[in-house]
């Protein structure tokens, strides 16, 4: 199998290294706005280079989308007329209406979109959604998730990213579906500047919270900030009537307790790479059966537009100050 990867930044770079490493892919080649960046990539891997502008003519088996939000949709219009399938990092692009119109270009050419939510595929998270699919856990109660960046964004990351819901939360969003089998009804969040005022400059925050409520009535309350002094911190916790079970909670979580019994903050995470790095790996692992034709879709498209649509409830009530019902987003 022959699989291009479409950016060769920091998660293209990743996707190529992966790629490489399985012995089902034949080939792997790489296309990039910089050649220089393309060539160094595929230098350190041992990929091939395709010219930014031969992307429409390359052949090959699936491809990954791997550049900034902005370059998607250029992007998707080359390789979904293909009629392959594509692994698309998160988001596939701000809006609803853009996401959908992506989403029925695929369909049009017989295409398939994997979504890049590599959460799902940490071995720990991927645990709870079991011990929750099995019934161990009993009557869902309630899940708490904890979203810390390790630093502060770029100032230019910041003014295209679409702000802490849709860049951050949207892969908790994505999670509260995913665990819980049900979609989210309505949401409360709330959203501040408190530390890094970069983000204030594009109406966008460095903490924020959110209180949600699924269609099953399991309670969810997400909180996030953009900078963890200790360590990138991505934990979750799920109650039920028979169980309770945490994901991220490990000597290496960057934390520390008041008690200090328990072996924390211990090489702790530096970054969301470090955090979910076999993660992505898995992802990858998870694409390529995808494209063999192995495995149904891991992570659909559906799930870009239904967490997207969460994202901007918890946008409309922060600017109302009131909870919003999730399916009045349009």
């Amino acid at each position: 199998m022959k699989v291009l990867v479409v950016g060769a930044g920091r998660m293209g770079s990743i996707r190529v290294e992966d790629l490489v490493a399985d012995t089902r892919i034949t080939e792997v080649a790489i296309t990039n706005r910089s050649d220089e960046r393309a060539r160094a990539v595929a230098a350190q891997f041992g990929a091939t280079v395709v010219p930014w502008e031969s992307m429409t003519d390359t052949d090959a088996d699936a491809a990954v989308v791997a550049v900034g939000t902005d370059a998607h949709e250029r992007v998707l219009d080359a390789v979904l007329p293909r009629g392959i399938p594509v692994l698309c990092e998160k988001p596939i692009a701000l809006t609803l209406a853009a996401t959908q119109a992506a989403i029925d270009a695929a369909n049009t050419h017989g295409s398939s979109l994997q979504i890049g939510f590599q959460r799902r595929f940490d071995d720990a998270i991927r645990s709870v959604y079991d011990t929750i699919e099995s019934g161990r856990i009993g009557t869902m109660y309630s899940l708490t998730m904890t979203a810390h960046d390790y630093t502060p964004s770029a100032r230019e990351f910041i003014a295209g990213s679409g702000g802490i819901f849709r860049d951050m939360l949207v892969h908790d969003f994505d999670l509260v579906r995913w665990l819980t089998g049900s979609e989210v009804e309505t949401v409360f969040a709330t959203k501040g500047v408190l530390a890094h005022q970069d983000y204030a400059d594009f109406d966008d925050a460095d903490v924020c919270s959110v209180v949600a409520v699924t269609t099953g009535g399991v309670q969810v309350v997400i909180t996030g900030t953009r900078h963890g002094a200790l360590g990138q911190d991505v934990r979750l916790e799920a109650f039920g009537s028979n169980d309770s079970v945490s994901a991220g909670l490990n000597p290496r979580t960057p934390l520390r307790t008041a008690e200090g019994d328990l072996a924390l903050n211990t090489d702790p995470y530096r970054g969301f790479v470090d955090r979910f790095r076999e993660a992505f790996r898995n992802e990858t692992q998870s694409f390529v059966s995808f494209a063999a034709g192995e495995i149904a879709n891991p992570c659909p498209a559906d799930s870009a537009v239904e967490s997207l649509r969460i994202a901007i409830a918890c946008e409309q009530s922060v600017a109302t100050g009131s909870a919003v019902r999730v399916a009045d987003v349009t």
